[in-house]
């Protein structure tokens, strides 16, 4: 059985605290490692070595870590294949969603490599007689990033890139369920060349999220999970006087006006539906249908989720992986029990379909006729069930999105220029998709919902990532007039 150590200081350091959390094939079943859970004196030990690291680094020049940054990102390229095996073992999607998100990731590195011109400041020259101003943006210190265990890669990829290159240093606590790939990608940092303690890792559970809440040295932290605990991390964190980003959940919708290019709509519901089992937070989670493309549009995805190809990550014919826990599983598949219980009807029922041993799967579902008082609407159900919502009108369907407690993403599905220019104003949501059904930004741009989705003033990575990770300082300075100076300057003279 293999076993998971903490990542400090360039190596690996054994846990002590006795305390192991098992980590399974969700494709098979079968535990494959334990991981070893730190205490609060672990913890309080990983930041100790990321505040001594800090006192170094933070005057390292902007060339040098733009340098080491580089290594680190073409590192993560070549091994791209084994970060997305690694990561398919313990989550459980597919080999090419695995690929797609170590890519997604990589953008993020490639924009902090070029942080040079995003931390280069402001100059203002004679603000006022013989003063001038200078604004500088200098990093926090020690900064916390606590991960989930859907985008194992990629979102430990959103904070770290953009938090060093910023000048700090960076703990990393990874989900308990998936924790080889981010593990290995810390590794593959220290082999840049970065100087031990700039990125460690610390695995445990709730005492070291607290501790790392709790800790003075630690200045800030990034979260990505559950909405109730997103409002958690911010809570805590904030009262402990920290600088906290934490992204929650989401219910996000996509409107199909009757317009639509049904073919275009019915392909995307089901990608954006069921990719990664449904397990992301800005997956389409219900189709508003208006007026009379219902009918045909469930028909068309319908159709499409019966050539579906549900299996092992590691097969290449497989198009979804199982669930993450079993647990996850049974709670995913109650709520097509409830659904119908409720009113809907079931027109693909994921239960039904039987897989061979012990893996966590569950097939794909679709329930028409949902309206918003359902648990299925209401709940972030986190799994491979798409909701459809009759609405008569596109201003029902938006009312949808605007009553709704979350606000990640949106998306509309239109033939009309006007009508989507209309709903980029009218989508209260952070993420809004035109013809796009998962709208999430490019490395250059930054990530982040509305509402119940987000907790905190700062989205998360590109130039949102880099204000969260530093602070401003302005310069006023007023130097004499060097005619009147008793310094020697070489100037030319009369005498």
């Amino acid at each position: 059985m293999q076993e998971i150590h903490h990542f400090v200081d360039g190596q690996t350091v054994e846990g002590t605290s006795g305390r192991t959390s098992a980590v399974f094939n969700p494709a098979t079943g079968e535990q494959t490692a334990n991981l070893h859970l730190a205490t609060v004196e672990e913890v309080d030990a990983v930041v100790a070595s990321s505040q001594a690291a800090f006192e170094e680094f933070k005057t390292l020049s902007i060339a040098k870590r733009t340098k080491l940054m580089y290594k680190f990102r073409n590192l993560v390229e070549a091994n791209t294949d084994e970060i997305a095996k690694r990561l398919s073992a313990e989550h459980g999607k597919v080999l090419d969603d695995a690929r797609g998100e170590v890519a997604r990731g990589l953008e993020n590195i490639e924009f902090a490599c070029g942080l040079a011109e995003t931390l280069k400041g402001t100059f203002s020259s004679l603000a006022s007689t013989g003063v001038d101003v200078t604004t500088t943006r200098e990093p926090l210190g020690v900064v916390a990033g606590i991960t989930p265990f859907n985008f194992p890669a990629m979102v430990p990829l959103w904070m770290i890139p953009n938090a060093i290159a910023c000048g700090n240093t960076f703990i990393l606590k990874p989900s308990e369920k998936d924790p080889s790939a981010p593990r290995f990608i810390v590794e593959l940092f220290n082999e840049a060349g970065f100087p031990p303690g700039v990125l460690n890792l610390v695995n445990g559970d709730k005492v070291t999220v607290d501790r790392l809440l709790d800790h003075p040295d630690v200045k800030a932290a990034s979260f990505v999970g559950s909405t109730p605990i997103a409002h958690y991390v911010y809570d805590k964190g904030t009262a402990n006087g920290k600088r906290i980003q934490a992204l929650g959940g989401a219910k996000n919708h996509m409107i199909v006006l009757p317009d639509a290019d049904l073919d275009l709509a019915a392909d995307a519901a089901v990608s954006a539906a069921y990719g990664s089992a449904g397990e992301r937070c800005m997956a389409i989670s219900v189709i508003a249908a208006v007026g009379p493309i219902a009918d045909p549009l469930v028909d068309a995805i319908k159709s499409r989720m019966q050539n579906l190809t549900v299996g092992p990550g590691d097969q290449s014919e497989s198009e979804m992986g199982p669930l993450i826990t079993r647990e996850h599983r049974d709670k995913v598949a109650s709520y097509i029990g409830i659904g119908a219980d409720e009113g809907a009807s079931v027109v693909v029922d994921g239960r039904e379909q039987q897989f061979e041993g012990d893996g966590y799967f569950l097939g794909v579902s679709l329930l028409d006729n949902v309206t918003p008082d359902m648990t299925v609407y209401k709940d972030e159900i986190f799994g491979p069930v798409l909701c459809v919502v009759r609405s008569e009108s596109y201003a029902d369907a938006v009312d949808l999105i605007r009553t709704n407690p979350w606000g990640n993403g949106a998306a509309i599905f239109t033939r009309d220029g006007g009508a989507a220019r209309q709903f980029q104003r009218d989508a209260d949501a952070g993420m809004v998709g035109i013809n796009v059904p998962i709208p999430v930004p490019v490395g250059y741009h930054s990530f982040g919902g509305w509402k119940d989705s987000l907790y905190g003033d700062t989205t998360m990575y590109g130039p949102e990532g880099v204000h969260f990770y530093t602070r401003p300082k302005v310069i006023t300075s007023r130097w004499p007039d060097p005619a009147n100076s008793s310094v020697d300057l070489g100037f030319p003279t009369n005498n």
